[in-house]
């Protein structure tokens, strides 16, 4: 920001926050700065963190805007002059109480990206659907219980993320956003997605955790690009064999859910780095386990395993291993003594003894282990 953006900046500040000026200069000095910011054709401005209650009428006419960041103060509502700021590329309106959007809103036909996190909006303009260049759109922790079947129009869309609202649907129309490589729907009250979901093929990174999923539409299964996947805190008693499908996974997360038993098909996700199965009801691990020789964390904590298969000690790539809260004994450390990458190992609250302990601990001197 050049020197006549930053004096318009303090100034404006100073007016809007004491509510007036007290020098004799004051209102010559915000004319000058407001004429100087706007002859200057500054493109970026910067006014977050001022406990703002309204934005100065004066900001209207700073129309070669691109980027304006008004986040973290307390407006309550966007004034509809939104609309005049046409130049607008990025508007960041994170964290300002505000209830409700206005439909001049959708008349930033030039926004790329818009940001509106931890704010209470209970709802979407359906104006939201002009805003076709978005390729960005940042709408967590918000009180949303629906989106419009105008999302569906945001077809430049590359991110989107609507986590911790109260949404208990997706509209079908999400399937639209075929150039989606990211997208957080987690922390919601979601019981099914719908199917339409799978055009969504170009997913890289998908959330889905913290909702009340008990099964997951089969079309899911054709997201191969899947690079993360997101699935814990649901409320899951199966994993499918379809999951073998997706073999460009490096990360999936599946705790706290109802799992009974993985298929062998996980064995096919042979690019996994982390794979997390805490908190669920495992009684045993298929040996296909073992093919998983790139995983580097491995997190089984709190299920009921009584024994490990001999194929874990395949996984010589694995520098973190919880094995917590499960009914394992001395003869299950011997598969772990060929983890020599293993720097930490949790058995806490299981039936080794301390001797088996001694003797892994002997075969791994490098790795710390809890227990």
């Amino acid at each position: 920001m050049n020197n006549s953006a930053f004096w318009f900046v303090v100034i404006l500040l100073s007016v809007f926050t004491t509510g007036c000026g007290k020098g004799p200069d004051t209102t010559q000095e915000y004319d000058a700065a407001m004429r100087k910011c706007a002859e200057g054709g500054d493109t970026e401005l910067d006014i977050s963190f001022n406990e703002l209650t309204e934005l100065p009428p004066e900001i209207w006419k700073l129309t070669k805007l691109t980027s304006l960041d008004i986040s973290d103060n307390e407006l309550y509502e966007l004034p509809p002059e939104i609309w005049k700021l046409t130049n607008l590329m990025s508007l960041n309106l994170g964290r300002s109480q505000l209830t409700e959007l206005p439909p001049e809103i959708g008349q930033l036909t030039n926004l790329t990206s818009l940001d509106l996190p931890d704010n209470r909006l209970t709802e979407l303009p359906p104006e939201i659907g002009k805003l076709t260049n978005l390729t960005s759109l940042d709408l967590p922790d918000n009180r949303l219980t629906e989106l419009p079947p105008e999302i569906g129009k945001l077809t430049n869309l590359t991110s989107l993320d609507i986590s911790d609202n109260r949404l208990t649907e997706l509209p079908p129309e999400i399937g639209k956003l075929t150039k989606l490589t990211w997208l957080d729907i987690s922390d919601n009250e979601l019981y099914e997605l719908p199917p339409e979901i799978w055009k969504l093929t170009n997913l890289m990174s998908l959330d889905i955790s913290y909702n009340r999923l008990t099964e997951l539409p089969p079309e899911i299964w054709k997201l191969t690009n899947l690079t993360e996947l997101f699935l814990s805190y649901n409320e899951r008693t199966e994993l499918p064999p379809e999951i073998g499908k997706l073999t460009n996974l490096a990360w999936l997360e599946l705790s706290d859910n109802e799992l009974t038993e993985l298929p062998p098909e996980i064995g096919k996700l042979t690019n996994l780095d982390l794979l997390t199965l805490g908190k669920n009801q495992l009684t045993e691990l298929p040996p296909e386990i073992g093919k998983l020789t790139n995983l580097t964390e491995l997190h089984l904590s709190d299920n009921e395993l009584t024994e490990l298969p001999p194929e874990i000690g395949k996984l010589t790539n694995l520098t973190w291993l919880d094995l917590s809260d499960n009914q394992l004994t001395d003869a299950d450390l011997e598969h772990l003594k060929s983890l020599e990458s293993l720097n930490h190992l949790n058995i806490r609250r299981t039936k080794v003894t301390d001797e088996g302990v001694k003797k892994l601990q002997k075969a791994l001197p490098n790795c710390e282990i809890g227990y």
